[in-house]
């Protein structure tokens, strides 16, 4: 895994963050939405990437996403369709608190996200 970062939190609170649309949308690009109709292999999830500061977009960029490995409390990888590339997220239980790793380099600021949204903190990233 090349992206970690340590959340303080139980396992059920760290996969629920990643797995459910309306917390999804809170941290993992701010601004931006998810939809995940149904959460198991082979559904389709939609990804709106909305214009920011951050991106040159000038209008919204839906993406699709297909859910390709789901083990509750352990993995989550998504495919995104058009980019043909894997997005997983592995969380890993240890005793200071729940390890979650990302497949890909890059995710630095959507880890630091991740931890502070989950233990309840200002978001580092908009």
């Amino acid at each position: 895994m090349t992206n970690t970062v340590l959340i303080n939190e139980d396992l059920e609170t760290v996969w629920d963050a990643i797995t459910d649309e309306k917390k999804l949308s809170e941290w993992y690009v701010p601004g931006s939405f998810w939809v995940i109709p149904k959460l198991s292999v082979g559904e389709i999830v939609i990804f709106t990437l909305m214009p920011s500061v951050h991106n040159k977009l000038t209008e919204k960029l839906p993406m699709t996403l297909t859910i390709k490995k789901l083990h509750p409390f352990k993995e989550f990888t998504l495919y995104l369709d058009s980019q043909q590339m894997l997005l997983s997220f592995f969380l890993e239980k240890e005793s200071t608190g729940i390890r979650v790793s990302m497949n890909l380099d890059g995710f630095d600021q959507t880890l630091a996200n991740l931890k502070a949204f989950v233990e309840g903190y200002e978001l580092p990233y908009l």
